[in-house]
């Protein structure tokens, strides 16, 4: 398990993937260096002022996570995050994209169901939403998010190819630059992660064989296999995480290739268009100086 640093979470911050897989695997990793707590807060702060609009919430469900799932370990991020938690959700919801605040109050309504804060600082966190509902203008580069967001992934079912719809022509036409991005980020999916398939592989029996556990005799034998277990498991569920993130990328590239065929189609069609237009005339052209030339010679 490698050792916390905050270039290594700042690292992980800026793959986190949209998808509720990802979340819940850094949360767990986060979850696992606690004792860092106050400085992980610190740069997740920091790095959500950074982040684009787009993927603000998915930086809000990271915190929820952590929250929720750490608390029967110990209060550090409870009270670290409260902390930062108002200018987080007043920054999240003037700069995020518009449709933010639905998300934002279900939020704030799970924790108040379950006692995660205070009501008098769920109500601040309410009235800091409240106080900024401006319009706001999104970049086109950011209209359309090339991933589902965390919300949708939990409200939609995930039935592709029958969820399909055409990508927002509005936003411009599907640039090839894109696809070869596309293309070029598959190229370390994590499918082809030999060196953690081949860590999955050499995981001792102890992890996956229960009837082993009676072999255990003392409280240090315990101890190792229990740290031999956790270890295995947030190794497993980083790769899940991964592999979950590659599953969406590899549909949104399926999507992307729809959408890119289609429209290579209307532009050779447009251009056959053309050029049979271009024909057209110069057939004309070429007709009236033949009959100019027989003119001419008569």
């Amino acid at each position: 398990m490698a050792s916390f640093t905050e270039p290594a979470l700042e690292k992980k911050l800026s793959e986190l993937s949209n998808s509720q897989q990802s979340v819940q695997t850094l949360s767990l990793w986060l979850i696992h260096h606690r004792k860092h707590a106050a400085s992980i807060v610190t740069v997740w702060q920091r790095e959500l002022r950074k982040a684009k609009s787009s993927r603000k919430l998915t930086f809000l469900y990271l915190a929820n996570d952590v929250i929720q799932n750490s608390k029967r370990k110990g209060p550090e991020f409870t009270r670290e995050f409260e902390n930062v938690l108002l200018d987080a959700f007043s920054h999240v919801s003037s700069e995020a994209e518009d449709g933010c605040r639905k998300p934002l109050e279900r939020l704030l309504h799970i924790w108040q169901e379950r006692s995660v804060y205070s009501a008098d600082f769920i109500q601040q966190l309410r009235l800091s939403i409240e106080n900024d509902e401006s319009p706001r203008e999104t970049p086109v580069n950011e209209e359309k998010s090339l991933k589902r967001t965390f919300q949708q992934i939990q409200e939609e079912d995930d039935d592709y190819p029958g969820n399909y719809s055409p990508r927002d022509t509005s936003a411009g036409p599907l640039l090839t630059e894109d696809l070869i991005k596309a293309l070029q980020d598959l190229e370390n999916a994590a499918s082809g992660d030999a060196a953690v398939r081949q860590k999955i592989a050499s995981l001792p029996q102890e992890v996956q064989d229960v009837s082993l556990l009676e072999k255990i005799t003392d409280k240090e034998a315990a101890e190792r296999l229990s740290k031999t277990v956790d270890e295995a498991c947030i190794l497993l569920a980083e790769y899940n995480g991964r592999l979950a993130a590659e599953l969406d990328d590899r549909r949104q590239l399926a999507k992307m290739l729809m959408e890119y065929t289609q429209a290579q189609k209307e532009t050779l069609s447009n251009k056959e268009k053309k050029l049979e237009i271009f024909l057209d005339s110069t057939a004309l052209i070429f007709g009236d100086n033949r009959k100019f030339l027989n003119t001419s010679k008569n």
